[in-house]
C-alpha cells in the first residue's frame, strides 16, 4: 500500500489486515477492502468490509481464534466510541477457482452475530447464493490491502449467477426488514437496477436510480432511506410500516418481473 493510500483506510480495516496476517500466517493469499468505504464514500452507520481469500480451508480453532481477535477492534452496534462496524468474509480460493455457484464462505464476521460469538457459538462455513452479489461487487471495485488485486484471484461471476442470488436470496431480504428498514429498502433498489441493467451500484446511487421510475409517495419514502444512508435524514420508521411495506411490495414486484425473462 502506498502511504496516500494507507491513509484512506479505516482503522477497522488496517487492524483485521494485521489480525489476519498474524493469525492466518502462508495460508492468506489476498485481504481487500471493498464496499461504500471504496465505491463512494462510508456513510454515518457504513459497515467497514473486508475480504479475505485462504488458500485452504480453516479449522474450527483458526475460525474462533480469528473471530476472537475480531471482535475488539469491531464497534458494536450502538456504540459511542466511534468505532465503525466490520463486516469480514474469509473464502477459499478453490472454492471459487474455477468460479461454481453458489459460492461457500469459510467464515463471516459481523456485528449482527455478536451475541453468537460471544456466546463461543462460531457459524460452520456455508454455501450462500447471496456471496456471488457480494464477490461480484469486491471483484469490480476493492482496494487490496495484501496480494494482488481481487481481479486477478477471483474468476468473473457471471450476471446470470448473480440474477439467481438475488432471486434466491430476495424472500429473507423481505422478512427481515423489522428494524432494518432503510438498509432493506436501499437493498431492494439496488437488486431491481441490477436485474435491469446488470450493474452493482452503491446503495445511494441505485435509490437515486429507482426514485423516478416510482409513483409518488413510494418515491418519498426511498428518498428518507436514501437521504438517511447519507446522513442528511434522522429516519424513524415506527408508524411507517404500510409506506414502507407498499414500497417494498412494488420493488419486488418490478425485481420478480425480470425472473421469468
Amino acid at each position: 500500500m502506498s502511504n496516500r493510500i494507507n491513509e484512506e483506510i479505516p482503522k477497522e480495516a488496517r487492524d483485521a489486515l494485521r489480525i489476519a496476517e498474524d493469525v492466518l500466517g502462508s495460508k492468506l493469499v489476498g485481504v481487500s477492502l471493498y464496499g461504500s468505504a471504496v465505491s463512494g464514500g462510508l456513510r454515518i452507520d457504513s459497515d467497514v468490509d473486508v475480504l479475505v481469500v485462504v488458500n485452504q480451508r480453516l479449522s474450527e480453532a483458526t475460525r474462533r481464534k480469528l473471530t476472537e481477535r475480531l471482535m475488539p477492534i469491531s464497534g458494536k452496534i450502538g456504540n459511542e466510541k466511534g468505532m465503525r462496524y466490520l463486516e469480514l468474509i474469509v473464502i477459499d480460493k478453490e472454492d471459487s477457482v474455477p468460479w461454481q455457484y453458489p459460492p461457500r464462505y469459510e467464515l463471516v464476521y459481523g456485528e449482527w452475530l455478536r451475541s453468537e460469538f460471544e456466546n463461543g457459538q462460531i457459524p460452520e462455513p456455508t454455501f450462500d447464493p447471496d456471496l456471488a452479489i457480494v464477490l461480484a461487487q469486491a471483484r469490480a471495485h476493492s482496494v487490496s490491502l495484501f496480494g494482488p488485486d481481487l481481479s486477478t484471484i477471483l474468476d468473473p461471476i457471471p450476471i446470470t449467477d448473480i440474477q439467481k442470488a438475488i432471486e434466491e436470496s430476495l424472500p429473507e431480504l423481505i422478512d427481515d426488514i423489522k428494524g432494518d428498514e432503510r438498509n432493506v429498502l436501499l437493498t431492494l433498489a439496488r437488486m431491481w437496477q441490477t436485474m435491469a441493467e446488470g450493474t452493482i451500484s452503491p446503495k445511494d446511487e441505485a435509490s437515486q436510480w429507482a426514485i423516478p421510475k416510482l409513483p409518488k409517495q413510494q418515491a418519498e419514502v426511498l428518498d428518507i432511506a436514501r437521504k438517511a444512508y447519507l446522513g442528511k435524514y434522522d429516519d424513524n420508521w415506527d408508524g411507517m410500516e404500510a409506506e414502507a411495506m407498499s414500497l417494498v411490495n412494488h420493488m419486488r414486484g418490478k425485481i420478480e418481473a425480470y425472473f421469468s425473462i
